[in-house]
């Protein structure tokens, strides 16, 4: 929700519904999205993974962010196709583009998952 009349810092009350909100996002994108679900039970196994295999804080922070990127992003792209089949739910053009590349921004987190990955274990287990 935007702020309304001032740029006065936020109060305890204003915090704590921001991340009611937040919860009520997190909690409907699992109800609703099985790609966030999906994504979600995979960082349920591999973010204890990335503390695990990760030999300092940065590798353990590059693994688990990228993992976190890519629900992050999941939920924008699910943002994007609500809004898109709320204004328009018959096939157009703009909102089919609109929300391919918003599967390709998906995509291109989860591609990052994996070169991170990539780099960080393969000089370990390639010895």
């Amino acid at each position: 929700m935007a702020d309304v009349g001032g740029a006065l810092p936020r109060g305890p009350g204003k915090v704590w519904r921001a991340f009611m909100w937040s919860c009520k996002g997190l909690a409907t994108a699992f109800q609703t999205e099985s790609s966030f679900r999906l994504e979600t039970y995979l960082l349920a196994i591999f973010g204890p993974a990335a503390f695990f295999l990760g030999a300092t804080g940065l590798e353990r922070a590059l693994m688990f962010g990228s993992l976190l990127l890519v629900l992050a992003v999941e939920l924008l792209n699910s943002a994007i196709e609500q809004v898109v089949d709320r204004i328009s739910p018959e096939y157009a053009l703009f909102a089919g583009r609109a929300k391919d590349m918003g599967s390709a921004a998906v995509f291109l987190t989860m591609v990052n998952v994996v070169a991170i990955w990539t780099a960080v274990l393969w000089p370990r287990f390639m010895h």
